[in-house]
């Protein structure tokens, strides 16, 4: 009877430890506040661009753009900066960031390219839980999306039903465009372009969960377990979960063409993810990859070639 008493309570104390790791690791990744990782000193990649980052969001407040909010479905307000052309035009971009930043320090270096030299009127919301939006838990793509659906509403009801959007992810953001253009988008939704996108929420969390913990504990899943029971909370909480968010598993009901962007010295976001998303596309599609880039830096590390594509697939699907 106590050698039964003593596997019970072992038995009590691992499913406890592992609820709790669970619950951590859910915290973790999904639970506001989503503050950005501290940069190392001796990363010199990053603290050059969090340079150029408040250059170009000083600049972006220098114009002066609209402050809008939206309340969604879930009773949050959502904030947005939006700024018209100088030459009014009814070609729209939304531009949405990724995990733990916000639309002015992953987008306002798109702003010179898309409001000036395109001429396109230019929409950079925070997703919930990030930056000035409402909201206590991250989406990955799978709660963004509705929110951002709510966006092109409010365009298409402000400006009319013959405005064309395109939508411009990078990261979460590049998983949450590629989603709503998946999930029945609405018509003046014309052009997706997704930077460094996952195949699925579960996938990402997993690799990143694998370099906190030693190989012998990928090799006999406990990474998988940690990832699983973080999913498990994030279904209890937030209402999806990670294998929900799913990107790769929507492709195939995709309804624009899509242009995927990839660094292929990314390692936070595998880049043979962007090859995945890429052969599961059945619409017309092109693929732009950036020898040497990290997670995130292809525009910065190839601008014009860049721009240079995304001006040639815009005149191979719906025009300059």
């Amino acid at each position: 009877m106590t050698a039964l008493w003593i596997i019970l309570g072992v038995a009590s104390f691992v499913l406890v430890a592992l609820a709790v790791v669970g619950l951590i690791s859910f915290k973790q990744a999904i639970y506001k506040p989503l503050n950005a990782w501290p940069i190392d000193p001796d990363d010199t990649l990053r603290l050059n661009r969090a340079k150029l980052r408040e250059k170009n969001n000083n600049y972006l407040y220098s114009l002066n753009p609209e402050d809008i909010t939206l309340k969604n479905e879930d009773g949050l307000n959502l904030k947005a900066w939006f700024l018209q052309p100088e030459k009014p035009s009814k070609r729209f971009a939304i531009c949405i960031h990724g995990y733990q930043c916000n639309g002015p320090d992953e987008c306002s270096h798109l702003l010179p390219f898309y409001l000036e030299e395109l001429g396109y009127n230019y929409l950079i919301p925070d997703l919930r839980a990030h930056g000035r939006s409402e909201g206590k838990y991250a989406g990955f793509g799978q709660l963004d999306y509705k929110d951002i659906k709510l966006w092109t509403d409010y365009l298409v009801e402000r400006f009319g039903e013959d405005i064309e959007i395109i939508l411009h992810g990078i990261s979460m953001g590049a998983g949450t465009a590629m989603l709503t253009v998946c999930n029945n988008p609405r018509e003046q939704v014309k052009l997706c372009i997704e930077d460094c996108g996952y195949t699925n929420a579960y996938d990402v969390i997993l690799n990143t969960v694998n370099d906190m913990f030693p190989a012998f504990l990928q090799k006999i899943k406990f990474t998988n377990l940690v990832t699983s029971l973080g999913s498990l909370f994030c279904k209890i909480i937030a209402k999806y979960s990670f294998k929900e968010a799913d990107p790769l598993g929507k492709m195939k009901d995709a309804k624009t063409p899509i242009m995927f962007v990839h660094g292929e010295a990314d390692d936070f976001v595998p880049f043979r993810m962007v090859n995945e998303l890429y052969a599961a596309c059945p619409t017309k599609k092109t693929l732009f990859t950036v020898p040497g880039a990290d997670h995130a830096f292809s525009y910065y590390n190839a601008m014009e070639e860049y721009q240079q594509r995304i001006k040639k697939f815009m005149s191979e699907t719906i025009g300059l």
